[in-house]
């Protein structure tokens, strides 16, 4: 597995900083891997760091799905922060922008 994240967990909320800039399926499992092995029992919130993601396909939106998902019901929210323009428009024409927070 290469290196794509660094993560860190505070307070029960789980930092993913994404370190490649392309998030496609050659990434995607590591990616999910790399999530896997920071998920610790009371994780309530995931933060991920876009910033230096500039292309995502549709394994990578699955990868980030899948962390979505791994949060309990009612939980607190996926947060992706640093997002660039083009990996937004991508967000938005699949109307994920509804699913995820968005911030800078």
């Amino acid at each position: 597995m290469s290196l794509v994240l660094n993560t860190s967990v505070t307070n029960g909320k789980l930092r993913v900083t994404v370190l490649v800039s392309r998030l496609d399926a050659a990434i995607a499992r590591d990616f999910k891997a790399g999530v896997d092995a920071a998920w610790t029992n009371g994780i309530t919130a995931v933060e991920i760091d876009l910033a230096s993601v500039e292309f995502v396909d549709s394994s990578g939106i699955g990868a980030l799905l899948s962390v979505y998902r791994k949060l309990p019901a009612g939980a607190g929210a996926t947060r992706l922060v640093n997002v660039n323009p083009g990996v937004l428009a991508v967000l938005e024409l699949l109307r994920l922008h509804r699913v995820f927070e968005l911030g800078a």
